[in-house]
């Protein structure tokens, strides 16, 4: 008998949230504000891990590390953002006591409250929902200024009356921050340039490694999924580092590396293109032949007569 798989603690809703904290009914069901003293007291009495089926959008006051530009170190510390997207587990309560220390401030947003709104589309492109904590969003204090303003006028809003045009007026400071936030994970992959440098490097050893190896033919094609947890970041980081350094995403770059793997062996080996194909980890040769000929505009056979 296979063993009983444990399914982790769910907080379903604002309004459960609040009561089981003692806290103050939410001034709106679907969207809350908490600020530091709340979301500390949350923390410890959160059990470990568990998962939020709303999004967390969370500003901590100090975050640690500094960033090197060029020959230069620049300090970060002031402070960052975390976010994280219904359905994901959230780490153990020391690391979520560490994540909400000293958070002046931490959104919590129901996806219904974007319902009829095309930001309940639109939000699902941001892929730091999906980063790791360890690829937070690091401010300048500059950056922190703005971000900090957004967050008052959003608490401003929540206290006043409630009326017609709250949600309406909450939906653009929301666009207005994930914008804000988008602008900022940009900047930081320009000041993490170096980092994201030998990171790329990296990749290209993991991709060498899994192609030189027998792996290709044991687990198929490489993924996403496999290289992320092999340079210990997330999938969607690893995307969007390769979109600022290349202009392709993880998927393009291992399919552009499954090519140049495949072009060297239609050209200096006589092996059959299925033999190709099942060696680079391709189930079905017609697979792999779709693929080269979308990225070549020839077949795997056209290209190997162009050598001949």
């Amino acid at each position: 008998m296979k063993p009983e798989e444990k399914s982790q603690p769910k907080v379903d809703s604002l309004s459960d949230l609040h009561r089981t904290f003692g806290l103050p009914k939410p001034l709106h069901p679907l969207i809350s504000l908490i600020d530091s003293a709340t979301t500390h007291a949350i923390a410890s009495k959160l059990p470990s891990p568990h998962v939020l089926t709303f999004y967390k959008i969370s500003y901590r006051a100090k975050l640690s590390g500094k960033l090197k530009y060029g020959q230069d170190y620049y300090d970060f510390d002031e402070g960052g953002l975390l976010f994280a997207a219904p359905g994901q587990i959230l780490g153990s309560v020391d690391e979520h006591r560490t994540a909400c220390d000293s958070s002046p401030y931490t959104l919590l947003i129901h996806p219904d409250f974007f319902l009829h709104y095309p930001l309940a589309k639109k939000i699902r492109q941001y892929g730091f929902f999906s980063y790791s904590t360890n690829e937070a969003l690091h401010l300048s204090d500059t950056e922190k200024e703005t971000i900090i303003s957004i967050f008052k006028i959003m608490e401003e809003e929540l206290k006043s009356r409630i009326d017609d045009f709250s949600q309406d007026v909450m939906i653009s400071q929301l666009e207005l921050l994930l914008n804000y936030a988008n602008r900022f994970y940009k900047r930081q992959f320009i000041t993490r340039k170096a980092v994201h440098h030998q990171l790329l490097q990296k990749l290209e050893d993991a991709l060498e490694e899994y192609f030189n190896s027998d792996k290709s033919l044991s687990q198929g094609v490489p993924t996403v999924q496999y290289l992320a947890k092999k340079l210990m970041i997330t999938p969607s980081y690893l995307s969007d580092m390769l979109r600022a350094l290349t202009g392709q995403n993880a998927q393009q770059h291992i399919h552009n590396k499954l090519i140049e793997k495949a072009k060297e062996k239609i050209s200096t080996t006589s092996l059959s293109i299925s033999e190709i194909a099942y060696e680079l980890g391709f189930e079905h040769p017609q697979s792999f032949s779709k693929l080269f000929k979308t990225k070549t505009s020839l077949s795997p056979l056209e290209f190997r007569k162009s050598f001949n």
